[in-house]
């Protein structure tokens, strides 16, 4: 099953009004989005804890990472950057971090509050080569927004 994107942001919606809890927000969010694509084997957020340091958040699948400093993987390139980072082929991005053997690909996306401030980043991985599209980074990038825009930092 593929994700659709229009329904999952009513649910969406529906669930997070008026919740400000970033944990809350985020754990939320995993659930429905783990769930809601087959091509989707981890789902997590990666939370700013300190500086250039971002620290596991909820997540649904098998364990992942608990530490990962910008300066390394896909993760760390989505918050130094501030950009979607859509990996085809793990294996080819340099310093990928391995938390899991069986991924494949990955979408990491930065989250920002309100302000503008750098909360954290979604990060999604496929045990499927090459699962993601730049339209799953725009929509996921809406769905981001929608859900953590209206928190302040």
């Amino acid at each position: 099953m593929r994700i659709d994107y229009s329904e999952i942001s009513k649910t969406l919606a529906a669930l997070t009004l008026d919740e400000t809890d970033v944990i809350a927000l985020m754990a939320t969010m995993v659930c429905e989005l783990h769930h809601a694509d087959d091509r989707f084997d981890w789902t997590g957020f990666y939370r700013v804890t300190g500086p250039e340091m971002l620290r596991i958040g909820p997540y649904q699948g098998g364990h992942g990472c608990l530490t990962i400093a910008f300066s390394r993987g896909v993760c760390g390139a989505a918050a130094r950057t501030g950009q979607v980072q859509v990996v085809d082929d793990v294996h080819a991005f340099p310093g990928h971090i391995a938390c899991a053997s069986s991924t494949r690909s990955e979408i990491v996306l930065p989250v920002w509050d309100g302000a503008g401030k750098l909360i954290g980043v979604l990060d999604i991985d496929s045990d499927q080569p090459a699962a993601f599209t730049k339209d799953d980074g725009e929509a996921l990038t809406r769905l981001l927004e929608q859900t953590f825009g209206h928190l302040s930092g």
